[in-house]
């Protein structure tokens, strides 16, 4: 699963990117959009404040003695209630002459002149406070006043929190929804190429010969390539046999012609037959060689038995050899079938030269594989011998047909299409049992 989502996966990296993405982005719209509210909220505040500062400088006017005093103050109980935060008060030149009863007889200690708007302060009980200040005059007094009202910052921070909450939820509720769409939009997008793969793995296991045409236009040119790619393997394999078939026929034919004008008894023929048997060696290993299994390629188990037991028919029915078969119907092989046949065909042509009365052909498949043995009731070889069996051009008896060249095709053939071949002693019929494991199709 890590390597799923980790970077070194398409589709991990979209999603970390996406990832990543999203939570700048959310964490940008939250400050931006925390920005505007923290903005809205104190300036809903200063609006307060700039209302209570105007009322007083309009409720302030002077006395017959041109001394300021406050005419008309805030009704709003705020100010009322001791250490509330909320609270005001005059200054003239310098000295407090009136203040809310908020205060509790305390003045504020704020700074001497100039209009402030914002600024920070700590109460009597030393609670933060936003604190207004304006200067100003009366007419009929020539005293310099100043005027200072605060809100306590508690309560500003309240209402910031208030609204800030709903935005986090909001931007989590809406950051979880676009991740899962980007969750989807990655799966979808990335769809094509699960299929791709699977089809790859269809051809690979001799499902399909080609890939079909992909339904987006950017997996399309992979897909003609890997088609063109198929087919010129197939070709190029076309090619390699019919040179080697040609090669064949070119060198067998006037050797066979050398030796017809020998006499049997010429000590010719032993170079003749030694020349013989180099060249079926070299040649089937140039074949098996060349006979990497064609990807795309599916044969039937049963006719190729069929073939190769037709041709076997006459010697086997001379030497009174039964051959009984127990294949799982329907069996297929991810082989070619010249791959097939030269496999069996070799097997079955060693058991009916060695068999006594009997050769046994069973195929079953199990766990993703295949299991061909072929046995016969013959004299098997030593435990010794079965390494050496599968050797290049080796015969374990001389007195015996052939060039030492079957098991060996064979064990190559088997291991090019992913297989192996192995040797043993039949349990049943007590001679050699050749098994050969595929893999299932």
């Amino acid at each position: 699963m890590s390597g799923v989502i980790g970077w070194h996966s398409i589709r991990g990296r979209l999603l970390w990117l996406s990832a990543l993405w999203l939570v700048a982005a959310l964490v940008a719209a939250y400050l931006v959009i925390g920005a505007v509210l923290e903005r809205f909220v104190t300036d809903r505040f200063d609006a307060e404040l700039a209302a209570v500062t105007d009322a007083l400088m309009v409720g302030t006017g002077a006395d017959a003695s041109g001394l300021a005093q406050v005419l008309d103050s805030p009704g709003d109980p705020r100010f009322s209630r001791p250490l509330s935060g909320w609270y005001w008060q005059i200054a003239a030149d310098g000295e407090v002459f009136a203040m809310s009863e908020s205060l509790f007889g305390t003045p504020l200690a704020t700074p001497g002149t100039g209009d402030l708007t914002g600024a920070g302060l700590a109460g009597p009980d030393g609670a933060r406070l936003r604190l207004m200040q304006r200067a100003y005059t009366v007419p009929g007094s020539e005293e310099a006043l100043l005027v200072a009202v605060t809100a306590p910052q508690a309560e500003i921070d309240a209402a910031l929190a208030a609204v800030r909450r709903p935005l986090a939820l909001t931007l989590a509720v809406l950051g979880i929804g676009l991740a899962l769409a980007v969750l989807v939009q990655v799966t979808a997008g990335l769809s094509s190429l699960r299929r791709m793969g699977r089809a790859l793995r269809d051809v690979r296991e001799g499902r399909s010969v080609a890939l079909p045409r992909p339904d987006v236009a950017e997996l399309q040119p992979v897909a003609e390539e890997v088609n063109a790619l198929l087919a010129q393997n197939r070709a190029q394999l076309t090619r390699s046999r019919d040179q080697i078939g040609n090669l064949a026929h070119a060198l067998k034919t006037p050797l066979m012609a050398l030796q017809g004008e020998l006499a049997p008894d010429d000590p010719g023929q032993a170079v003749i037959a030694r020349m013989d048997r180099q060249i079926a060696w070299h040649l089937k290993r140039a074949r098996s060689a060349g006979g990497r299994r064609v990807l795309g390629q599916l044969t039937p188990l049963d006719p190729v038995i069929d073939d190769i037991l037709l041709v076997l028919s006459r010697p086997l029915q001379d030497q009174g050899i039964a051959v009984s078969r127990d294949i799982a119907p329907g069996l297929t092989l991810p082989v070619e079938q010249e791959d097939a046949q030269e496999i069996f065909g070799n097997l079955l042509e060693n058991a009916a030269k060695w068999a006594k009365a009997h050769i046994a052909i069973r195929a079953e498949e199990q766990e993703g594989r295949i299991s061909l043995t072929i046995a016969d009731d013959g004299p098997g070889m030593k435990d010794a011998d079965f390494a050496l069996a599968l050797s290049r051009g080796t015969r374990l008896d001389e007195r015996g047909p052939g060039a030492g060249l079957g098991l060996s095709i064979v064990a190559d053939l088997a291991a090019l299409n992913g297989g192996s071949l192995r040797l043993g002693r039949d349990e049943a019929l007590g001679g050699l049992a050749a098994r050969v494991t595929l893999p299932a199709a």
